[in-house]
């Protein structure tokens, strides 16, 4: 039986549709992903699989885009955009094919259907692999409100690996 958590999600949003700037961490924000050097991601296995998950999204969640993502040692930052005009058409699609799926997003978005998948695919890779590993529970979105927000949170995602080789420096991490 799950816990009976409550949701961290802005109630007055939906999450069927918009930008979001979501970051999600490894358990215990373990350095499951990889290395940086000299500002440069270095992938583990796990992390190649991650980067395959979040190239391919539209494959499975065809109203999900990831334009810019980076993949740092112990959690991602993505920017999504969940198209509304695609997520209706998913949902007449899947009428009557699978119940729960409707009923998870129908309760809780697109958007945490998408994370879900991406997280559950990585964590049955890991499992059939044999590699240690593991999510924590729930993760961070901001809905993007304006392109000023968005130049922002791109220009702090494409920076990330030299931050943390900063703060590395500093001892931050």
């Amino acid at each position: 039986m799950k816990p009976n958590r409550q949701t961290v999600r802005a109630k007055w949003h939906d999450y069927n549709g918009g930008e979001y700037f979501i970051t999600i961490c490894t358990k215990d924000r373990e350095h499951f992903f990889g290395t940086i050097t000299n500002g440069e991601t270095h992938l583990s296995e796990i992390g190649s699989f991650v980067k395959t998950q979040i190239e391919n999204v539209q494959s499975h969640y065809p109203y999900a885009d990831i334009p810019l993502y980076v993949i740092m040692p112990n959690h991602l930052h993505l920017i999504i955009r969940i198209d509304n005009t695609k997520t209706n058409a998913s949902r007449k699609a899947n009428i009557g094919k699978d119940t729960n799926m409707q009923n998870v997003s129908n309760q809780q978005g697109w958007l945490s259907v998408c994370i879900g998948g991406i997280k559950s695919s990585v964590t049955k890779f890991s499992n059939e692999q044999k590699i240690h590993f593991g999510w924590q529970p729930r993760f961070h979105d901001h809905i993007i409100r304006n392109q000023d927000e968005m130049n922002r949170i791109a220009e702090y995602i494409e920076n990330n690996p030299v931050i943390w080789e900063t703060d590395c420096f500093y001892g931050t991490h």
